[in-house]
């Protein structure tokens, strides 16, 4: 099991990594803070990202923050940090 930090940035045009914030990953989200689409943005991008299904997917802390931690399921640290290498730039 993997878990990270982001710090999400909603109303972005597309959703993205954007690179780092101290131990936090910055995270451009394509959906509005509202009614809670932003965190399903954030599962969705997440599921994607790890490759493994949405339930996979959970935010442990931080749902009505900006600053969240997320947990993956069926990944590990390691994996995560390597899908998560070529993302850091963009």
């Amino acid at each position: 099991m993997a878990r990270l930090t982001v710090k999400v940035h909603p109303r972005a045009r597309r959703s993205a990594l954007t690179g780092r914030l101290g131990d936090a990953w910055k995270l451009a989200l394509a959906a509005p803070p509202v009614d809670g689409k932003a965190n399903e943005e954030c599962v969705r991008f997440f599921a994607e990202l790890a490759q493994v299904p949405r339930s996979r997917v959970r935010i442990v802390m931080g749902l009505t923050s900006r600053l969240k931690v997320v947990e993956i399921e069926g990944v590990t640290e390691a994996e995560l940090k390597m899908r998560l290498a070529p993302n850091k730039d963009q």
